[in-house]
């Protein structure tokens, strides 16, 4: 932004053909012009706006000579070229041969239109009226008679130059404001744009959101009703979700969204819509198809994009998708009608298994089957539909049953056994999960105080605690009214916490584990390996075992990578002291291996499937008369850090 200095302009041109009037003029505004006339100018200001005279600095007026009006305008054009035009311009209205004065100002004005005009007239030249006819009323001209006193010219050149820098500063400010206006003007419709984006597209992948697709379901109806064409409906539900966003965390689950998001935009028309419904679940609109068929193969070529795996945190993932198919019109006239009956044909695909395409048929209604089985797992609790099964921690070492892991399953009375994989989400979702917690909680502690009263060997049983009963303010207290009330010992008691939920707050899980500990309650990290942790937290938490995660297992015979994986957390964790355990060990070649890499427990089928509590008993019976060594050993060998500095 210039400074107002770089505003001034002294720059004055005298046209008149009279040589002693250039002389004159000059020796009023020139450096060399005596000191009275601008005393008298600053007395004759003083006068007029009741203030007392100061010492002014003297302007220093710079003054170019033109005798004929020609002249004058070519001097004025160069100015112009040199970016130092003129301010103000003495003009004499009689310059015989060449042109009169108001021609001078005429052409003056097309060539400079900002110069300020100061017309030298005597008594007989041009009448008032004549100078407005030609001119029009204007204010950048003064008329001065002659002959005039230095004062009136030094008045005219001060003031009008004054005015010159005046209306130059008011223009260049109109410009800035006008470009400040035009950016953000940008900036607005930029910014109405990107809300526009965000009001109408879902924000991790960038498809079209419920909005959008509601709007291009209308296009399309209207379309069809038009051409008396058929569109289809398919809702896409990615299978075992759930699984990858808590063995992998959030991030992974959001980069495995972004990449089926793209491979479903591939499989689709330039017409076609491919839309995030939420969740795992997306949308395909496929406009104007001109066979039913052409929606399977839709969702045929969509299941084979999704086949090849996706490279997520150093695993290769593999996903596969549920798909519902709604046909308009056959299957719906309505929005609503045709997003129901497709998610209702997906529900039963999903019920077929991974991967399945079902078209909807009359008879489906997975929205009023979902309902339903919500209403149905809010009275599962008091109408003790809920079981525990057990599945055996087998010590690495000598093959011998110590722990189990209590798993929580569903007795429907209609739908039969129902996994946790199926009715856990939903507990999550309608608010569920905390009672349901709490009663895995303290069934387990009632069984283990029930196998150790029938004579059992004493057994630990762990159980799993959700990330929000976790951060639950009331879960300590909860366990220990279950372990009071049952008469368990805290030492028979683990929790087992994904590393997602301990890391999502580090701070506050130390405190809770603390207390936990304090009580003697052994704490497992469940997954390890595919969250967050961080070694200076993990040092700090007072936990007892980690829990090697399925996904390192499953080719840990085959893959380099896995197998130097489950080394390093075998290694770190007794570098920390702390156990180890394996899941989903199923094959001889994955225990032999654990077993030479020092892991302390494993699970998994293949030494057995998680058991109702009779046939785990039985199971416990069996194996005792080959155990050998002291019933408590396990249980006292492995303790909560904490509770061994509690004084008893």
């Amino acid at each position: 932004m210039p400074s107002p200095t770089s505003l001034v302009n002294r720059r004055i041109l005298i046209i008149d053909d009279n040589a002693a009037i250039h002389h004159d003029f000059r020796k009023v505004l020139g450096v060399q012009a005596e000191h009275t006339a601008q005393a008298a100018l600053e007395v004759l200001e003083a006068g007029i706006f009741g203030e007392p005279a100061t010492a002014a600095v003297r302007p220093n007026f710079e003054i170019d000579s033109a005798h004929q009006g020609q002249d004058g305008v070519a001097m004025a054009r160069q100015a112009l070229v040199e970016g130092r035009p003129y301010a103000m311009a003495f003009v004499d209205m009689r310059m015989p041969p060449g042109w009169d004065g108001l021609k001078t100002i005429e052409q003056l004005w097309a060539t400079d239109p900002d110069v300020q005009v100061v017309i030298c007239s005597a008594h007989t030249d041009y009448d008032w009226t004549e100078v407005v006819e030609r001119l029009g009323h204007s204010d950048k001209l003064l008329v001065l008679r002659k002959p005039a006193e230095p004062i009136e010219v030094l008045q005219c050149a001060t003031a009008l130059s004054r005015k010159w820098e005046n209306d130059r500063l008011v223009r260049d400010q109109m410009l800035r404001l006008e470009e400040v206006i035009a950016t953000r003007t940008r900036g607005l419709e930029s910014a109405n744009r990107q809300l526009r984006h965000l009001a109408t597209h879902d924000v991790l992948t960038g498809l079209p959101n419920r909005v959008l697709l509601d709007d291009r379901l209308t296009q399309a109806m209207a379309h069809a009703d038009r051409d008396e064409q058929s569109f289809a409906v398919l809702v896409c539900d990615l299978d075992r979700f759930k699984l990858i966003n808590d063995s992998l965390g959030h991030r992974a689950g959001d980069e495995l969204l972004q990449e089926v998001a793209r491979r479903l935009m591939s499989v689709v028309r330039t017409i076609d819509t491919v839309a995030r419904f939420g969740g795992d679940e997306f949308v395909l609109l496929a406009s104007s198809i001109a066979d039913v068929e052409d929606a399977p193969r839709l969702a045929g070529r969509a299941i084979e994009a999704l086949l090849p795996p996706v490279r997520i945190a150093g695993i290769d993932v593999y996903t596969s998708v549920s798909i519902g198919i709604a046909i308009y019109p056959a299957d719906g006239g309505s929005i609503e009608a045709l997003l129901a009956h497709a998610d209702a044909a997906m529900y039963s695909a999903k019920q077929r298994g991974r991967g399945n395409v079902e078209c909807f048929a009359s008879g489906m209604h997975a929205g009023t089957e979902k309902v339903q089985l919500e209403s149905d797992l809010h009275s599962a609790v008091a109408l003790k539909q809920f079981e525990l099964y057990y599945q055996p921690k087998v010590d690495t070492r000598n093959g011998m049953v110590r722990s189990a892991e209590a798993l929580v399953r569903w007795v429907h009375p209609t739908r039969g056994v129902i996994s946790p994989a199926d009715f856990i989400p939903l507990a999550e979702e309608c608010g569920l999960i905390g009672a349901i917690g709490e009663w895995v909680i303290r069934e387990a502690c009632r069984q283990a105080r029930a196998w150790q009263d029938g004579g059992l060997p004493p057994l630990r049983i762990s159980v799993n605690l959700s990330a929000s009963q976790f951060r639950d303010s009331g879960l300590v207290d909860s366990i220990r009214r279950a372990l009071d009330d049952a008469g368990l010992q805290a030492r028979y008691l683990e929790v087992e916490l994904t590393e997602s939920a301990v890391m999502s707050d580090p701070e506050q899980s130390i405190a809770i584990l603390e207390q936990l500990s304090t009580m003697g309650v052994l704490v497992s990290v469940d997954d390890f390996g595919t969250g967050y942790s961080s070694m200076s937290y993990l040092r700090r938490f007072p936990i007892d075992k980690l829990k090697i995660d399925r996904v390192f297992i499953n080719e840990i015979a085959s893959r380099p990578e896995d197998a130097s994986i489950v080394r390093a957390i075998v290694s770190l964790a007794h570098s920390l002291s702390l156990k180890v355990v394996a899941e989903g060990v199923e094959t001889p070649a994955q225990l032999n291996f654990l077993e030479a890499a020092g892991c302390d427990e494993y699970q998994g089928y293949h030494f057995s499937h998680p058991l109702r509590a009779g046939d785990f008993e039985q199971l416990i019976r069996g194996s005792r008369a080959r155990d050998t060594a002291p019933a408590d050993e396990d249980a006292v060998r492995t303790h909560s850090k904490l509770a061994a500095y509690v004084h008893k």
